[in-house]
Parts: structure tokens; C-alpha cells; sequence
């Protein structure tokens, strides 16, 4: 298996890429309330900089897809991963060699939220023109590694807490950015194929696609898909040790990262499940689970419950996204890359305002949490609601091409 004729290694590096997004969403979100007591730093503005990451993807992601059809995936892809190096170890240097920290840990992020945009626009793609007979296997695969990435990242992050000390929190960014920096020089070696010398068939424009009235409720079930994992995701390590008063280690390995387990499992359980059951009930019945998983949170006088609460969110939540992807790609048959480019597009929007809306009904109620995760139900609620008329739309266009015929 030579590193630079196996596709297999094309795939493995496609799996290092998501790991580093993980870092990338997951890392700095452990350290909010750090940034708060050591530096100062008020809520609205910690709430700004999980918005600017996923801002600033959604950008690239508008961009991103002619550009990288134009000068090739492997130097995007490998720019991208150094852009997350820099940017990872930048949050261990910046803030603390400018006037103000805030400003250092902007710059951060928008260093590697830029190279986080190019990875999540060309993974896909990349592992979808591999020559392979499970592309399927290895799409899910694919979209699970985001999750155990993000298991990685509270687990190897709460270890080094306990051990090392929070205090010397910098350090840790300098490791985490050795895993985009390898990725990098993996993705050097590894052959690469582009999706458009591989695809088949005749694809829709994107003028057309946007005339299509089903392409635009796809865009909003990705940003409620979005919105309803983060705006758990992000604040649920700052949840549990503000909200419910535990402790850090508790909070981010009880929080967090058991959302990030059951996320992950969902994901891999789904691609056996939608062999026999129809998917879009599938999602409907995720959506009452993460309004339920909600309610636990946002409602239980028990810690213990809320945190149970927490983690089944991520239960909920793991077949939204992917699962939004699949039933666009059946209903908008030829939308091709474009169709993804615009539903990733959505979903980042989604995972930008669903924890920005969080940070500011908290903020709205003096910073407690709990009314802003009831109000984060609206997410999954309209999700649940946009799948049922979906299913109207395309039982309702089945029966006009069954007539036709």
C-alpha cells in the first residue's frame, strides 16, 4: 500500500482532516470561561468568537468551490491544514504578546477558521473521487470521525487540565496544532483525484437550483441541523460548570464529551438503520429526542439529569446534518457540488447562530443558561416541522409523475 498510489491513504488523511476541524470547533470552547477570569473578558463578546469561527467558514464556504476547481484540491487542502496549524498555535502566543488578548485571540481565529472552511468544503470531495467500491462506508465513516475527533479533544484536553493545570492551557494549543501540521505533509504525498474529472451525468446550474423551492427548505433544514448541534455543543462544557456547578473535568467528560460519543454512534447506527426504516422519520423522531433532550437540560433540578440531557442532544442531533445531505441529494437529483457547497454553507450558518443566540439570551437573563437552551428547542421544532412538509412536497411529487405517466 505505497502512500503515493493508495487511495487508502487518500481516505486516512481525509479522516486526519475532519480530527483537525474537531480541534479547530472544539478546542477553544473549553476555554471560555479561562479567557473570562484571566483576562476579563465579558459574555457577548466570548459568544463572538464561536460566531466569528463559524462566520468565517460559512465565507470560505461561498468561495471556496470554484477556487479550489481552479488551482487544484491538493495545495488548497494543504494550505488549509497549515492555515489550521498557525492559527491553533497562534492562540498560545498571540494574546499574549499584543496590548490585548481579545484581539490575539481573533487573530487566531480567524486564521484557522479559514483553513477550517477549506477543509469542510473539499473532504468530501476528495474522499467521494477516490476510486472505491464502499464510497458510502467510507462517506459515513468520514462524517463520524468529526465526533471521535471531538471525544479526542475533551479527553486528551481534560487529562492535560488535570495533570498539567489549566493555567498552562497554551501549551496545549502548540500539541494540538502538531495535528494539522502532519496532516499537511500527508495530504502532500497522497494521490488525489478532483470530483469534476470524475463526475458522471448531467448537473443542474446554480440559477436553476435557486428557482427551486425544495432546494431553498433544504437550506433552512441545514441551518436548523446546525444551529441544534452547536448551540449545545459550544456551551456545554460552560453549562455544566456554571449552570450546574460541577466541576471542570466533571463538566467537560459528563457534558461535551458524552455528546460527542452518542453524536458519533448515531451516526454509525444511521447508515444501518436507513437500510430499513425511511429516513426522514428517522430525523423527525431525532427532532422530538433533542427537544426532549433539551427540556432535561434546561429543566431538571438534578444535575446528573441535565447532564444527561446534554449528552443525548448529541444523539439526537448526529443524523441531521448527514441525513439532510442525503435526502437533498435524492430531492434535488443533478445538484452536484454545488448543492453541497450551498447546504454547507447553511449548516455553518446554522452552527454560527445557534450558539450566538444561546450567549445572548444568556446574557439577557443575567447569564443564566437555562432559559436560553429552552429557547434553542425552536431549532429542532422547525427542523422536525420543515421534514414533515418535505415529505408532503415529495409524496406530493411522486403522485404527479406516477399520473404523468
Amino acid at each position: 500500500m505505497h502512500i503515493r498510489s493508495s487511495y487508502q491513504h487518500t481516505v486516512l488523511a481525509a479522516y486526519g482532516g475532519y480530527i483537525t476541524q474537531a480541534i479547530i470547533n472544539n478546542f477553544l470552547p473549553l476555554l471560555l470561561l479561562t479567557f473570562q477570569s484571566s483576562w476579563d473578558i465579558p459574555l457577548p463578546k466570548l459568544t463572538l468568537l464561536i460566531s466569528l469561527n463559524f462566520g468565517i467558514q460559512l465565507t470560505v464556504d461561498l468561495i471556496c468551490a470554484k477556487v479550489a476547481d481552479k488551482i487544484g484540491y491538493r495545495p488548497c487542502i494543504v494550505s488549509a491544514h497549515i492555515l489550521a496549524a498557525v492559527g491553533l498555535a497562534g492562540l498560545g502566543i498571540f494574546p499574549f504578546i499584543l496590548p490585548d488578548p481579545y484581539i490575539g485571540i481573533l487573530i487566531s481565529i480567524i486564521i484557522y477558521a479559514i483553513g477550517g472552511g477549506i477543509t469542510e468544503v473539499l473532504i468530501s470531495p476528495i474522499v467521494e473521487a477516490c476510486p472505491s467500491e464502499n464510497k458510502e462506508s467510507a462517506m459515513e465513516l468520514l462524517h463520524s470521525f468529526y465526533c471521535w475527533g471531538h471525544v479526542f479533544v475533551i479527553l486528551a484536553s481534560t487529562a492535560y487540565f488535570a495533570f498539567v493545570g489549566i493555567e498552562n492551557w497554551r501549551f496545549l494549543a502548540y500539541l494540538w496544532a502538531l495535528i494539522p501540521l502532519l496532516n499537511a505533509v500527508y495530504f502532500m504525498l497522497v494521490p488525489i483525484r478532483q470530483l469534476n474529472d470524475t463526475s458522471e451525468g448531467e448537473q443542474i446550474p446554480p440559477a436553476k437550483l435557486f428557482r427551486t423551492p425544495i432546494f431553498w427548505l433544504f437550506v433552512v433544514l441545514m441551518l436548523c441541523a446546525g444551529a441544534s448541534e452547536q448551540a449545545m455543543s459550544q456551551w456545554a462544557s460552560a453549562f455544566a460548570e456554571a449552570g450546574l456547578g460541577v466541576s471542570k473535568t466533571v463538566g467537560d467528560l459528563a457534558g461535551p464529551c458524552m455528546f460527542a460519543i452518542l453524536m458519533g454512534t448515531s451516526r454509525l447506527l444511521s447508515s444501518r438503520l436507513t437500510l430499513k426504516y425511511d429516513q426522514s422519520k428517522l430525523m423527525v423522531g431525532s427532532c422530538a429526542l433533542c427537544v426532549a433532550s433539551y427540556l432535561l437540560a434546561a429543566l431538571s433540578p438534578w444535575p446528573i439529569v441535565s447532564l444527561v440531557g446534554c449528552g443525548l442532544c448529541g444523539l439526537s442531533v448526529g443524523m441531521m446534518w448527514p441525513g439532510t445531505f442525503s435526502l437533498a441529494a435524492v430531492a434535488c437529483r443533478g445538484g452536484g457540488t454545488a448543492l453541497f457547497a450551498f447546504l454547507a454553507l447553511a449548516g455553518d450558518l446554522g452552527c454560527m447562530s445557534g450558539p450566538a443566540v444561546v450567549g445572548l439570551v444568556s446574557d439577557a437573563f443575567g447569564g443564566d443558561m437555562k432559559p436560553a437552551l429552552l429557547f434553542a428547542i425552536l431549532f429542532p421544532v422547525l427542523l422536525g416541522a420543515g421534514l414533515l412538509l418535505c415529505r408532503r412536497i415529495v409524496k406530493a411529487s411522486d403522485k404527479s409523475s406516477n399520473s404523468d405517466k
